[in-house]
């Protein structure tokens, strides 16, 4: 699995390497300034992100808000997104969307998870979810507002009483996108609302002997992140933010609810005219009914071409 990652990331700059040192310099504005999440691509323009995300914690909530010590625990995901643009006004892109997954308990090093082991007892990797996308700019008016909406189908097998790995479910998600550039354009604003659905079998109605019940925590609920960023640009080809989530998972019918706050910080910085690279950190400050305290730290690269 760590060959599989190593190999589409090595694949992702050397495919368009050459393009950036053909386009370097074609425009004064970056790519991190022109395409924010809200921007579309034009036809025909390709967007790859290779996104790497690990969550580490030795902390959670109790069944209320109050903080717990626990062994640790870790949690890394890829992701990758693929988007095209195929309408002549660059309202309408397409793309597909999958993720690969690693996890461990009981105590082990935030990096072991770097491994990929797959022992089902206190570790669990492999490829989790695909999902079809679109992204909509649905006011011709409003250029820097607009929606995501893609449907995550669980890939990977049931392992009963193996330690978690995904979320069985299938989920619906639409993101909405709204961003406004300010003071002589160094600084933006940049928000997003979530709505995801997750569908499935209630964990209280699965079967312990052929299912694992509890990947099936959040079948029938709704995830409700909602985001707000501000970034600023020291110059054209850099960014550094700051950022707030708070996150609600509203019971629909599975009898199990969780909400958390997450603050944090980051930075983005345009290598070429096509790859961008991003980092940054988050920590989940507040919980509530069993929700980690833990922190995250992610690595981005992506290509616009």
């Amino acid at each position: 699995m760590k060959k599989i990652i190593l190999a589409l990331l090595a694949i992702t700059i050397i495919s368009f390497s050459g393009f950036s040192q053909e386009t370097d310099g074609d425009q004064e504005k970056s790519n991190i300034q022109t395409y924010t999440p809200s921007k579309l691509l034009k036809k025909g323009q390709w967007d790859i992100k290779f996104f790497n995300s690990l969550y580490t914690q030795t902390e959670q909530t109790d069944s209320g808000s109050n903080s717990q010590k626990i062994a640790r625990q870790n949690f890394f995901t890829n992701t990758t997104e693929i988007y095209t643009g195929i309408s002549d006004n660059a309202r309408v892109n397409i793309g597909l969307v999958f993720q690969i997954r690693s996890n461990n308990y009981g105590g082990q090093g935030a990096l072991s998870v770097f491994d990929f082991d797959n022992n089902k007892v206190d570790s669990r990797s492999g490829f989790t979810t695909i999902a079809p996308s679109i992204r909509v700019q649905p006011f011709a008016n409003v250029p820097n507002f607009s929606f995501t909406s893609s449907v995550y189908f669980a890939i990977f097998g049931d392992e009963p009483n193996a330690a978690y790995l995904d979320k069985k479910s299938t989920f619906w998600e639409t993101k909405f996108f709204f961003d406004k550039t300010f003071g002589g354009g160094d600084w933006q604003i940049f928000t997003e609302a979530d709505f995801g659905f997750n569908f499935g079998e209630k964990s209280s109605e699965a079967d312990a002997a052929t299912e694992n019940v509890g990947e099936r925590f959040a079948n029938n609920s709704l995830f409700l992140p909602l985001s707000a960023f501000l970034s600023y640009f020291p110059s054209n080809k850099s960014t550094l933010f700051v950022n707030a989530q708070q996150a609600f998972l509203i019971d629909l019918g599975n009898d199990f609810s969780q909400r958390y706050t997450q603050l944090g910080f980051g930075g983005k910085y345009q290598i070429t005219q096509a790859l961008n690279l991003e980092a940054s950190f988050g920590k989940i400050v507040t919980g509530n009914n069993f929700q980690g305290l833990g922190q995250t730290f992610s690595l981005g690269l992506r290509a616009l071409f």
